[in-house]
């Protein structure tokens, strides 16, 4: 789900700890998004709340420079000021932000790692679905690696070369392993072994916009992996 949409049902986000606090300086604020949260308001007085408006209560300068979809949880980076912002986005779309995920997809992958290279443009009759479309996609890459297997699922570890919206979720489930619990790409085996979308963004590895030191900030996961061995 894009960021800012209406959640299905209610929306009765969790709250956030003061150990989701993963990084401050007079710069940067690293959030753990909870899965569940929205990352920018949606439309409605209801869907005020959201990541972006918790990190702003902590510091009122703070600047959503990249999201992360409803569902996924992980680490989520703002900007405080507009320079720290604009220095940000512009390494996001240079590729100088390697990041991280983490997925629980269903079935058990053969090899041990791999790459997805499938361009994906919009379904348009169908929002906020994406397709691959090898005619008129936009080039999209995303390499994995096994990390476990364990009851007729496989734990990925990630890494998106491009940034398109729902890469990750789509790329998986066009290989035949759909992330667990996802209520958009998986069929309806693979989206009842989860209580919710098996995907959190983990790390992100980049060079401070500031001051030029090398972070890697990491977000502890929480996620169960399969409800339901029975169910794949």
């Amino acid at each position: 789900m894009p960021s800012g949409l209406k959640p299905p049902g209610p929306y009765d986000p969790p709250p956030m700890k003061a150990e989701d606090i993963l990084f401050e300086d007079e710069h940067l604020l690293a959030l753990n998004k909870p899965s569940g949260l929205l990352s920018v308001p949606g439309r409605g007085d209801d869907l005020i709340d959201c990541a972006e408006a918790r990190a702003k209560a902590r510091d009122r300068n703070a600047r959503t420079v990249h999201r992360l979809d409803m569902s996924t949880s992980g680490l989520l980076l703002f900007g405080k000021g507009a320079e720290v912002h604009r220095r940000l986005s512009a390494m996001f779309a240079a590729r100088a932000i390697e990041k991280r995920y983490l997925a629980w997809v269903n079935g058990e992958v053969g090899e041990d790692e791999g790459e997805i290279d499938l361009p994906l443009i919009v379904d348009w009759p169908n929002r906020p679905r994406q397709k691959v479309d090898p005619m008129n996609g936009k080039p999209s890459l995303t390499r994995w690696r096994v990390l476990e297997r364990r009851d007729a699922a496989t734990l990925l570890a990630l890494s998106p070369e491009t940034g398109r919206t729902h890469q990750l979720r789509l790329h998986c489930a066009a290989i035949g392993h759909p992330i667990l619990g996802d209520r958009i790409y998986a069929d309806k085996a693979a989206f009842l072994r989860a209580d919710r979308l098996q995907l959190h963004a983990e790390r992100l590895w980049f060079r401070h916009p500031m001051t030029d030191v090398e972070l890697t900030l990491t977000a502890p996961a929480d996620l169960a992996g399969p409800d339901d061995p029975a169910a794949a």
